[in-house]
């Protein structure tokens, strides 16, 4: 039993763990946004559609393919991930979501909600998790660390 118990304690941990960081308090976007979403990996790209919007007192980030079959739906309410809708969790996804919030935080709110983050020039970073890097401010690459995978991210419609 106590075996059984402590393997339970170590899962919750691992689990607790491989979350992706998010701020105490969620920084103030200019929402609605829908952007699009091409990840890189592995020499092939697969594009997305992310609308991310406002709702009650949280964030609601939907993405979804070109076909408008959803990908993934969480919600921010509290700093914490909440599902949304019967999708399966997507961890890969809430990583993405979680690097976006990084990247759309304000330059003058950076260090008060990421305390970490280094930033120089057009590149913010937080080590260990994710590497921005900006093109202009809504044009920019997300680089997972330690990981052989990125995204690009532009505004819906702006020229690729």
């Amino acid at each position: 039993m106590m075996r059984v118990l402590l393997i339970g304690c170590l899962l919750l941990l691992s689990a607790c763990a491989s979350q992706p960081p998010l701020p105490e308090k969620t920084p103030t976007l200019a929402l609605p946004m829908q952007l699009h979403v091409q990840r890189l990996a592995d020499g092939q790209s697969q594009d997305w559609l992310l609308v991310i919007q406002r709702e009650g007192g949280g964030i609601r980030w939907s993405m979804m393919d070109p076909l408008g079959i959803p990908q993934a739906r969480q919600k921010l309410i509290d700093g914490q991930w909440q599902a949304d809708g019967l999708l399966p969790p997507n961890p890969q996804a809430r990583e993405l979501f979680a690097a976006l919030l990084f990247a759309l935080t304000s330059a003058d709110h950076l260090r008060v909600y990421y305390p970490t983050a280094q930033a120089r020039d057009l590149t913010r970073t937080l080590p260990g998790h994710w590497q921005i890097v900006y093109q202009s401010s809504e044009v920019f690459s997300v680089n997972i660390s330690g990981q052989p995978l990125s995204y690009r991210i532009t505004p819906l419609g702006a020229a690729q």
